[in-house]
């Protein structure tokens, strides 16, 4: 039985409807073992983990409760992320994905806060693992306190457009150790500048190769990710 089956965090456009049939202030949609929270706000927008790591970061600094001025995410935290908490004067960590890994991260520069764009978030003051309930409570509190909209909130984070493309691939190597791969991705990153990111690297569950590329302009990237993609299916022999 598939506990997240078309239901919860992985399907919130279904939450979406709701709130705004409903004209509620606040959606909040868990999945299946509740490890996880993504919120929608009163207009409609869905805000993934990368939302409320921002806005728990900020109700954190206003309120000293941070001993240390680190964040940690993973790989595929949006470039907005990374920006916004050095911005507020702290350093972002990123680790492999996985909530494991954001944990041992964690310990390792001991940050009080981090999470995933999926919505695991973890509190070590609370915690050493993802709890949506946890979640949920800190960002309800967050609400109450500054008598905003989640809408509101949310803007203080400005996330680049990011697109994901997967190639399958029919030999398991790293797509990097590829000489035309490297170049592909060295011209297209000279290209996006200071202003851009890019992610190659194989699936740990499916013969893919998945590319992730973020920068200013949404259209371009999305030319460059499927012109990546290309020369990694050329490369790896993919069908």
């Amino acid at each position: 039985m598939n506990i997240n089956a078309r239901c919860g965090a992985l399907f919130p456009e279904i939450l979406r409807e709701k709130v705004l049939q409903h004209q509620a202030d606040l959606g909040l949609s868990f999945d299946g073992d509740a490890d996880r929270l993504i919120a929608v706000d009163e207009q409609g927008v869905v805000r993934d983990g990368d939302y409320i790591l921002v806005i728990c970061l900020h109700a954190w600094l206003r309120e000293g409760r941070l001993t240390t001025r680190r964040v940690v995410g993973t790989v595929m935290s949006n470039l907005g992320v990374e920006l916004a908490v050095r911005a507020l004067g702290c350093e972002f960590i990123r680790a492999p994905v996985g909530d494991r890994y954001v944990l041992e991260e964690m310990m390792r520069t001991q940050a009080q806060l981090g999470g995933e764009q999926s919505g695991h978030l973890i509190f070590l003051d609370y915690h050493t693992t993802g709890d949506g309930i946890l979640t949920a409570l800190q960002l309800l509190q967050i609400l109450r306190k500054s008598g905003k909209p989640l809408s509101a909130l949310a803007d203080s984070l400005q996330k680049y457009p990011q697109v994901l493309v997967n190639v399958p691939v029919a030999v398991r190597t790293d797509p990097l150790s590829c000489p035309a791969v490297r170049q592909a991705v060295e011209t297209i990153q000279k290209d996006l500048g200071d202003g851009g990111r890019i992610l190659v690297r194989l699936s740990g569950t499916e013969p893919v190769a998945r590319v992730m590329i973020e920068g200013r302009n949404a259209d371009k990237i999305r030319v460059q990710a499927h012109q990546l993609g290309e020369v990694i299916r050329q490369e790896l022999g993919g069908t």
